[in-house]
């Protein structure tokens, strides 16, 4: 089992490429299920969660491949769809799976779809996509640890329907998206989610063929058509930009990511400045500067384009070794702040009480063996090693794998002491 072993007190200089974004990857890989068309995607980031994906589009018939090894361009061709399932042992690691459904059910008509796993960060419940669906006129049964779907027989198509979610989901208007581009008629996603990786698919479905307005908006309004065909590519990734800017922001440095869009982090940007980082939106990405100790800075999570969730436990790093005290409020998931007794572990003074953290600042923190328990948290314990003194050991980093393209690579061409390292299995 593979390790970070990390060596604290460096500064960040240099350069780094932020990698196309994930969240917007597996479903625009997902996309591929609407058409019979080949297509190509480019700056599709090599992460375990991706391999997962093209491991379950590639069972279910889809010819997929990358041109190289090392490219970030993949091609794949649906012309063939033999097996309209996602079974259990092939989703078990990853939620995603989920955006399967919605095109598969669209295409083919009908879909079996293993309920999904991840990261356990909370629960993340998929009602909302199953009566979206059947608002569509799918049949949907829930059982043995599956969803069932189907078209009804003499149905043809799905249809449209005026659908309004009790939350706001990602993968959920995602999924709904992707199926009534295929439906018949008109289609109504109130209460839609405004993430970039929600627009970021719509404007691929866009150069598909896909009518579609609002986007970027609450309500996305969908004119279902016959066919769709070949498109575009993944934006960068706002989360792995994010988490880059905590990094310089908490280790001290300068740094320019390029292909980042400061336009998609403006409230983790903001707050950063108020830590102290000096940051600013070039031609080429982001540009940072950051010096001295930062200042604490508090927060509370919410949906895009406020403080997003997957960036709470990178910017409790930088509050950690802060001058002063901050409270950061999670309202997004239930059970997110399990890295806080690893962050402990490396000699920071952090309270929980219920969905709320109150983090003193301290000088540094100490090196120490800790273990990652999900994708977030395990990018908020490299952030503490490259601050801590001495030697820091993260364990279990798999979870970083699934989200994050060869960060040890990037952190080591910005100046710091980091390898991987093989580990005694668990």
């Amino acid at each position: 089992m593979d390790q970070l072993l990390i060596r604290g007190g460096r500064q960040l200089q240099g350069e780094v490429r932020i990698a196309g974004a994930k969240n917007a990857a597996l479903p625009e890989l997902c996309a591929a299920l609407l058409t019979s068309e080949a297509m190509v995607l480019r700056n599709v980031p090599h992460l375990q969660d991706v391999s997962t994906m093209v491991k379950l589009l590639r069972h279910m018939g889809v010819q997929v491949q990358r041109a190289e090894p090392e490219s970030t361009e993949v091609r794949l061709s649906a012309a063939v769809l033999d097996k309209a399932e996602a079974p259990y042992e092939m989703v078990k690691t990853m939620r995603a799976s989920i955006l399967v459904l919605g095109p598969l059910l669209a295409r083919t008509g009908r879909a079996r779809v293993s309920l999904p796993g991840g990261c356990a960060i909370g629960s993340r419940p998929v009602d909302q996509h199953i009566r979206g669906l059947q608002a569509m006129g799918a049949e949907i049964t829930v059982a043995h640890g599956y969803i069932d779907a189907r078209v009804p027989a003499g149905s043809g198509r799905l249809r449209g329907a005026h659908i309004t979610t009790d939350m706001v989901t990602v993968t959920g208007t995602e999924n709904l998206l992707m199926a009534a581009c295929l439906a018949e008629g008109e289609t109504i996603l109130d209460n839609a989610a405004q993430e970039p990786e929600v627009t970021d698919l719509a404007a691929l479905l866009l150069s598909m063929g896909a009518r579609i307005q609002g986007i970027g908006t609450r309500r996305l309004v969908v004119q279902g058509v016959q066919r769709l065909h070949a498109p575009r590519s993944p934006q960068g990734d706002r989360i792995e930009a994010g988490t880059f800017l905590c990094a310089v922001t908490a280790a001290g440095g300068r740094a320019l990511l390029r292909q980042a869009r400061a336009d998609h982090l403006q409230a983790v940007i903001d707050k950063l400045r108020q830590a102290g980082a000096r940051i600013e939106a070039v031609d080429e990405g982001i540009r940072i500067e950051a010096g001295g100790r930062p200042k604490a800075v508090g927060f509370r999570t919410s949906e895009y384009p406020a403080f997003p969730t997957d960036m709470q436990a990178q910017f409790m790093v930088v509050d950690c070794i802060a001058e002063g005290s901050a409270t950061i409020t999670e309202t997004i998931f239930e059970n997110r702040f399990m890295h806080v007794n690893e962050l402990v572990r490396l000699g920071a003074q952090i309270v929980v009480d219920g969905h709320t953290a109150v983090v003193q600042g301290v000088p540094r923190l100490s090196g120490a063996q800790v273990m990652a328990t999900d994708l977030r948290a395990s990018a908020s314990l490299v952030i503490a090693g490259l601050v801590a003194e001495g030697e820091t050991l993260v364990q279990r980093i798999y979870h970083l794998d699934r989200g994050y393209d060869r960060m040890e690579r990037k952190l080591r061409d910005l100046g710091a002491d980091i390898e991987r390292i093989k580990g005694p299995p668990i």
